[in-house]
């Protein structure tokens, strides 16, 4: 007697056998009689038994399944070595279980559809049936457009903000948190939250907007809003701190652009004692003061930074603290100690002037061709005077002096800090928040979301989940190759191409097989702190 394992190739369920075999009379040769026992459970690898089996007053012993993968039942064989390189950052980074936590029946067909989006860069989602025969990934079975659209529209907001309770958890007092806004555009008329609003690529689509929170040293994303298209940044801090406190994030430290910036938020950061740094605008009363002030020591060279390529200094102020309180029915104001940091790059003046006068340039020339653009209205008037006489007919005079009060603030920048007193430090922190301009890159460029084309609210969710998921893979690969200075030698693409041609053979006689690992190959696995494949 003894165990067969048979799968169903329409359903993906693998059924398991009694194989008996007896001698047929009639026939004159050796038969074998099959008695169903029951299915392997795709999780534990355990096998459930049926019920007319469980009801048998005397069953057959049942085979225990030892822990470990599926019984491998066809022979197959797939591309390995990027699937295992994702495998590895999922259990390093607790995506796979957090994911598992928070979507135990589904947290497979999420993991494998982020897969492909890494692995696959110029391939839409419906070439996933073709790539899944080819590859392994954890769902192991295909999913075709009408069960990824299903799995989109059963991820709910219930754990998926689970998840990110999960993750922040993870890197919570251990870095600052970077939080930017983007715009996606969208060509459906039907999404709620698409509106017109403005953007930096001035896309006359309507749009959704995207915050996104990073780690500053991890480099990862771990938190996203989706926004209606006509939101603009200053009014989503106040929504930030109010998840903050649903997620539990308790001693945040965040970078914000300055865009984010206003009295009120800043209010609100102290309020929540929230440790912040902030880019602030050089027009303000309080700023413009001090930089009047140090203006002349942020030529000095012991105010030089080299590393930066730049004068940095800092100076103590107060800040005018105001609470509205509702329920006493007044404001209550006192004074709050911040950090105020100035900074002079003789590069970025070089650069500003250029970028003026290419901008001014264009906004000449508009006023020539009579083709105005509605975001630069205001600037028209603000750099020329445009008159029009009889005689002399329409003629252009630039407004000098505001130009060179333009000017005079080229190179300089600020930011403000309650918590960071070096002005060095404050300002390696803030450029760190590079690295949400890069994940927005890699969301919109590589991960095919420039555009949406999803027709429902639940679609829209699901996909930008599942989309996060894999932006959490590509960033943690990034920055290790950043790290490892593999970028010299390898582009993103290359790299994972490389290591994705490793096989693996599976055969029910032979087991698995592992192919070829080049040198090369290991030394790619180590450097972003991978231990190479082995069986």
């Amino acid at each position: 007697m003894g165990t067969v394992y048979q799968k169903n190739k329409k359903t993906g369920i693998t059924y398991v056998y009694n194989n008996k075999p007896y001698w047929d009379k009639e026939k004159q040769q050796s038969r074998t009689k099959r008695t169903l026992i029951g299915k392997i459970d795709p999780e534990t690898g355990e096998i459930v038994p049926t019920r007319s089996y469980k009801n048998n007053k005397k069953p057959e012993p049942v085979v225990p399944v030892k822990p470990g993968p599926v019984p491998i039942t066809t022979v197959r064989r797939s591309f390995y070595g990027a699937s295992y390189l994702l495998n590895q950052i999922g259990q390093m980074t607790g995506v796979t279980q957090d994911l598992k936590s928070c979507f135990p029946d589904r947290y497979k067909q999420i993991l494998s559809v982020a897969y492909y989006l890494i692995l696959e860069e110029s391939n839409a989602l419906s070439r996933f049936s073709h790539w899944q025969r080819l590859h392994i990934h954890p769902y192991g079975e295909d999913l075709p457009s009408q069960r990824s659209s299903e799995l989109f529209q059963s991820i709910d907001e219930e754990n998926r903000m689970a998840f990110f309770k999960k993750q922040g958890k993870r890197r919570l007092e251990k870095e600052y948190w970077a939080f930017d806004i983007t715009s996606i555009s969208s060509y459906s008329e039907t999404l709620i939250q698409v509106k017109k609003g403005r953007n930096k690529e001035h896309d006359r689509l309507p749009q959704i907007n995207l915050a996104l929170l990073f780690g500053e040293e991890s480099g990862l994303p771990f938190y996203y809003r989706k926004l209606s298209g006509n939101i603009t940044d200053v009014k989503t801090v106040k929504q930030l701190m109010a998840e903050f406190d649903v997620m539990d994030y308790k001693k945040v430290s965040v970078i914000l652009d300055r865009g984010f910036y206003s009295r009120e938020n800043i209010n609100l950061l102290y309020k929540n004692h929230q440790k912040f740094i902030i880019g602030v605008k050089l027009g303000l009363h309080y700023v413009k003061e001090v930089l009047e002030e140090e203006r002349e020591n942020l030529q000095l060279w012991s105010n030089l930074q080299t590393q930066f390529g730049a004068y940095g200094v800092c100076r103590t102020i107060e800040w005018d603290y105001e609470q509205e309180r509702p329920y006493k029915g007044d404001v209550l104001k006192s004074k709050r100690r911040a950090y105020l940091h100035l900074f002079y790059n003789p590069e970025k003046a070089a650069k500003d002037q250029a970028d003026m006068n290419d901008y001014l340039t264009s906004l000449r020339n508009d006023l020539l061709e009579n083709t105005k653009k509605d975001y630069r209205m205001k600037d028209y008037d603000k750099y020329f005077e445009v008159t029009t006489t009889p005689k002399r007919g329409r003629k252009i005079k630039p407004k000098e002096e505001a130009m060179r009060q333009a000017s005079r603030n080229y190179g300089y920048f600020a930011l403000l800090s309650n918590e960071v007193r070096d002005p060095f430090e404050a300002l390696s922190l803030y450029r760190s928040k590079d690295i949400v301009e890069k994940g927005f890159g890699n969301l919109k460029d590589r991960l095919k979301f420039r555009r949406m084309q999803v027709s429902s609210e639940l679609s829209l969710n699901g996909k930008i989940f599942v989309e996060f998921i894999a932006l959490i893979y590509l960033s943690y690969v990034k920055k290790k190759m950043q790290d490892a200075g593999l970028f010299e030698k390898w582009t993103l693409q290359g790299l994972l191409d490389e290591l994705d041609t490793i096989e693996l053979f599976e055969s029910p006689e032979h087991g698995r097989l592992l192919g070829e690992v080049t040198k090369k190959q290991e030394e790619i696995y180590n450097a972003l702190g991978v231990e190479p494949p082995s069986l």
